[in-house]
């Protein structure tokens, strides 16, 4: 189906790649967002308890997306669900379009964190179930979406080493896994987390059933990691 810059209908998982197309702009890292369009779709529209009317709601689900630099698929899914018009999406990568190569929070309707440079989001994931711990909200979920090469940078480590004995359980962790990490261990990234006290599952990255009975899976007391594999990043 052709979709056009001022099209105003409801989107549904069909209606990504023409969204996608849209986004004309150069460095667009097209592994890095493709990589990421399913497991965002079965997040944004059967997981996730927010929407654009509750963006700014304490209660919200919070989704921090630390894979930022390939943001395309993350821009479509949001102008899908209604969190950014159709008409931005033409002038993704312009001087003067919100929706910039990595995503910025203060710029984009619906981003928790500026991201893009890896290694950042599930330390400031940690922080987040943290903070609404500390504020009494034991309610709502915070997840973050990181690549297989992030577990290159050591920061990640410690984030996981620290999330699973403070026993965040509303910390929700997805890996999606491209076989782009240079020093990981193929089948190693469940073990890695599971060693660290977490709850592991590993999947196909495009079976949306698969994805959603591993996103709901419960896990007392303990995070929740999801590797979700896809095909190997071409060289």
């Amino acid at each position: 189906m052709t979709i056009t810059a001022d099209d105003s209908r409801v989107h549904g998982y069909d209606d990504l790649p023409g969204l996608m197309s849209l986004m004309t702009g150069d460095e667009k890292h097209g592994p890095a967002a493709t990589s990421t369009l399913d497991v965002l779709w079965v997040l944004y529209d059967r997981v996730l308890r927010v929407t654009p009317q509750r963006r700014d709601d304490p209660a919200r689900d919070r989704f921090l997306l630390s894979k930022g630099h390939g943001p395309m698929a993350y821009y479509a899914v949001l102008a899908a669900k209604g969190f950014v018009p159709v008409d931005r999406l033409a002038g993704f990568g312009t001087y003067d379009s919100p929706l910039g190569h990595h995503p910025d929070r203060v710029l984009v309707p619906g981003a928790e964190i500026a991201s893009g440079s890896l290694g950042h989001g599930l330390p400031i994931a940690v922080g987040s179930a943290l903070g609404l711990r500390a504020q009494g909200l034991h309610d709502p979920a915070v997840w973050v979406l990181i690549g297989d090469a992030e577990l290159d940078e050591g920061s990640n480590h410690e984030a996981i080493a620290f999330a699973g004995p403070a026993a965040l359980e509303r910390l929700h962790t997805i890996v999606v896994d491209n076989s782009s990490a240079s020093h990981g261990l193929p089948g190693g990234i469940a073990a890695r987390f599971e060693a660290a006290g977490w709850s592991a599952v590993t999947v196909d990255g495009r079976d949306h059933e698969a994805l959603y009975a591993a996103f709901t899976a419960p896990h007392p007391g303990r995070p929740h990691v999801v590797v979700a594999r896809v095909e190997p990043k071409a060289a």
